[in-house]
């Protein structure tokens, strides 16, 4: 049995589809058969069962009319030549029959009342020298005082004969029926799959160095053309995630070779008096350098961990109207030239207090570079949502790239963004943050110009 399942198991589609039509079709018509043979035997009975009525009924109303005597002229006459008829008195003797050799033995012990009708099935009858089977109806009939038992037996064997003959010719038709069914599921199963298989192969031939191409979308709108869609819609993904992943990797060399580069020729520099003037005028250049390195290498890893799986979470109640305040006590002192408004009240968010406050240090040091001369940050609570705003008076974001800035590497003032230090990676990695915290960012307009950053978080 195991090996039949394991047959089964690595069976083709095809094949497999073929055998379940064979084997439903085979049930079913083996089902119909046995319901189409019972109800056919059922039927031809009932018919001679009723005939057998009828004559019963007609022969004992003879009898109660006109009695035995007259019934003995006319009843071999009007017999037909599958019934045999018997009149027994109540003694059980044989007072009138259809035939001689119907006259010498009764056909059935049966004795019913006056009007009450008895039935009974019978095999062969050695009397009537056949091996028929036959159909016994008696009915009681009184006359003179007396009940009479009126016998009538039919002969079912015509019947049986017909069910007979229906059963060999469905046995002869099933096997070439299931023979069609097994051919004609074979054929169409091929024809079903015949798209997956040029689907299987053309995806077989992409390369992973070239994913242009697309599997070929049938016109049927069926299954099949959903999946050809689908294939399609995942290529266009992989194609899109191989692009950022070559832009990524090309963005992130060139942001390193920068800092590299330096440190590469303040060593030059240096070198030949380790010990004098140079190694003073180089040194705060080489650790502002080499902080930045270390800067754009720990996001870098963080977005990597973002990528594999999700960020590593610490998640704890955090006051996130404190983590607030702390940025804009830093702002204040680091930045005389501006005007920091806060509007804090006191929310409580279920998190990552460092991611967290990666998170607002991060919105705020770019509101800080592109504001002109204000910055202003609120917290609040709204349809049970934590809600930060970070607003900033500068020149303000093209609604074309509101959403192109959280791409990793993109800055929309490059000049400024390196002499600030900013790599393109702050909006990608708070973008990430937020979604390891079921919440969402967004960048919108100010109404006087400037931008607004909000960003909403679930509350605990």
């Amino acid at each position: 049995m195991r090996n039949v399942i394991s047959r089964l198991r690595r069976a083709s589609v095809r094949s497999r589809s073929t055998a379940a039509a064979v084997v439903v079709v085979a049930i079913a018509m083996a089902l119909g058969a046995a319901v189409l043979l019972l109800l056919l035997q059922r039927a031809l009975i009932t018919t001679v069962s009723d005939a057998a009525d009828g004559r019963a009924a007609d022969v004992a109303n003879q009898v109660s009319d006109e009695g035995v005597a007259a019934l003995k002229v006319d009843l071999a006459e009007s017999t037909r030549a599958s019934q045999i008829i018997q009149v027994l008195d109540p003694s059980g003797a044989i007072v009138a029959a259809s035939s001689a050799r119907a006259g010498s033995t009764p056909l059935t012990g049966l004795r019913p009342a006056d009007g009450v009708v008895q039935r009974a099935e019978v095999g062969e009858m050695p009397l009537l020298d056949d091996d028929h089977d036959y159909l016994i109806v008696a009915r009681g009939v009184e006359y003179g005082g007396r009940t009479y038992t009126v016998v009538v037996a039919s002969s079912i064997e015509t019947q049986r004969s017909t069910v007979t003959t229906v059963t060999k010719y469905l046995a002869i038709g099933f096997p070439l029926l299931l023979i069609v069914v097994g051919i004609a599921g074979w054929l169409l199963a091929g024809q079903a799959l015949r798209p997956v298989e040029r689907i299987r192969a053309r995806v077989q031939g992409i390369e992973s160095s070239d994913l242009t191409e697309r599997v070929p979308v049938p016109q049927t709108e069926d299954e099949i053309a959903r999946l050809a869609a689908t294939m399609n819609e995942m290529l266009d993904r992989l194609q899109a995630g191989q692009a950022n992943q070559r832009r990524f990797v090309a963005d992130a060399s060139h942001e390193l070779r920068s800092p590299l580069a330096t440190v590469a020729a303040g060593l030059d520099v240096i070198e030949p008096s380790a010990r004098g003037q140079s190694w003073q005028d180089l040194h705060q250049l080489m650790r502002g350098e080499a902080e930045r390195m270390r800067g754009l290498v720990e996001n870098l890893l963080l977005l990597a961990k973002a990528d594999d799986a999700a960020l590593p979470m610490q998640r704890t109640e955090v006051d996130l109207d404190d983590l607030v305040d702390t940025e804009v006590l830093r702002l204040r002192q680091g930045s005389v030239d501006l005007q920091v408004i806060s509007d804090v009240h006191p929310v409580r968010v279920l998190g990552d207090p460092l991611r967290l406050s990666q998170l607002i240090r991060n919105l705020v040091d770019n509101a800080a570079r592109a504001a002109h001369s204000t910055v202003r940050l609120t917290t609040s609570e709204r349809d049970g949502n934590a809600i930060l705003t970070i607003e900033d008076d500068g020149d303000g974001i093209p609604e074309a790239d509101r959403l192109r800035v959280f791409e990793r590497f993109v800055r929309l003032d490059t000049s400024r963004a390196r002499a600030s230090g900013g790599s393109g990676l702050g909006l990608s990695i708070v973008q990430e943050i937020s979604k390891a915290h079921q919440g969402t960012v967004t960048l919108s307009a100010q109404a006087g110009g400037g931008t607004t950053a909000t960003v909403t978080l679930p509350l605990p």
